[in-house]
């Protein structure tokens, strides 16, 4: 099987020309383990490491390869192994910020042409949630469809996608059961050779069995929803990319328990539409919507047209990209102080010499 079923587009093969005469070939991360990736390439699948360049250059998690990613490789094929001397340009990346107080970029999927964001429509279905994966699925680059899962768990999934319909503008919404196969075969229609689809969303929402249903094997482990709150249980507990039998990668992720935004500008514009053109209606251009006279979001609030809860959780997005901004322009400023302390010292070594 070639790469271009993997994935592998005209504009990576352009990246990768720089690289062809030193001799060393390209392959995909599907699993990522402590910094050891397990990869696919034309030789087969190889367990890869990163040369020490790569490692020294790194200011940040962002800087390491993530599944999906496409990475320069040199096969040592007799040992089952490859070393990575470089990741080839992203054409989209949902990233996340690190879990806890640390300011620095998780990738979770890397190189996705579609996100399923998947919500179960059952007591764990959450608007406020769904817009804030939205949010940084605008931000990863690629097309957001959103997938209400466990259909059968609910007694009025019109009404729960006509919610989901109010605040995804314009993205394809599908209601689907495991269970009872309905909806599946309108998610077939995503599955197009050499595309790549990554699966988001919380803990036991359904993401391995569909993954399952798709591979048409019980290769992902899936366990039923708890007695009493109605939730599922966490399953899948690292990222990995599948290939399909229609040519398809597929990306698993675990589930987030926490989501924070990272660089979110063009999502949160995208996902809060309506809210940034009122917000161009108002009388005064730095209106902060607490009271001002002309105010076109307090009008639309009044008049029903715009639902209190979603502008609250804008206003909450907003005031959290702003935070994060803050943090990283400071991280940034240590890592450039960082990356030029280790030039000069390579440097004062090389004189030496």
């Amino acid at each position: 099987m070639d790469k271009w079923t993997w994935g592998w587009t005209p504009a990576l093969a352009g990246a990768f020309r720089h690289y062809e005469e030193t001799g060393v070939t390209v392959g995909r991360v599907t699993l990522e383990h402590k910094r050891l990736y397990r990869l696919w390439t034309e030789q087969g699948e190889l367990l890869g490491e990163l040369t020490g360049k790569l490692r020294y250059e790194a200011t940040g998690r962002e800087d390491y390869p993530a599944v999906g990613d496409w990475v320069v490789i040199r096969p040592r094929t007799g040992e089952g192994r490859a070393t990575i001397h470089a990741i080839l340009p992203r054409f989209s990346k949902f990233s996340r910020k690190v879990a806890g107080n640390t300011s620095q970029e998780q990738i979770v999927a890397a190189n996705v042409n579609t996100v399923f964001l998947v919500n179960a429509l059952n007591q764990d279905f959450n608007v406020r949630r769904i817009e804030r994966y939205l949010t940084l699925a605008w931000e990863s680059g690629a097309q957001p469809v959103i997938v209400l899962s466990k259909a059968d768990l609910c007694g009025d999934v019109a009404d729960k996608v006509a919610q989901v319909e109010a605040v995804a503008l314009g993205v394809p919404i599908h209601a689907v059961s495991s269970w009872t196969r309905q909806g599946l075969d309108e998610l077939e229609g995503y599955l197009q050779p050499g595309q790549t689809i990554a699966l988001l969303g919380s803990s036991g929402v359904g993401k391995s069995t569909l993954i399952n249903y798709f591979l048409g094997t019980e290769q992902q482990e899936v366990q039923a929803v708890r007695e009493g709150d109605d939730k599922g249980k966490h399953t899948t507990t690292y990222r990995e990319l599948f290939l399909l039998p229609q040519g398809v990668s597929m990306i698993d992720t675990p589930g987030m328990r926490e989501l924070q935004l990272w660089e979110a500008e063009r999502g949160l514009q995208e996902t809060f539409e309506d809210i940034e053109q009122l917000a161009q209606a108002c009388r005064f251009s730095d209106c902060l919507h607490r009271g001002e006279p002309g105010c076109a979001i307090e009008q639309a609030l009044m008049e029903g047209s715009l639902a209190q809860d979603r502008f609250e959780n804008y206003q909450k997005l907003r005031r959290e990209q702003a935070y994060f901004e803050r943090k990283e322009n400071r991280r940034l400023a240590r890592a450039e102080k960082e990356k030029w302390k280790k030039r000069s010292k390579q440097a004062n070594l090389n004189r030496r010499r």
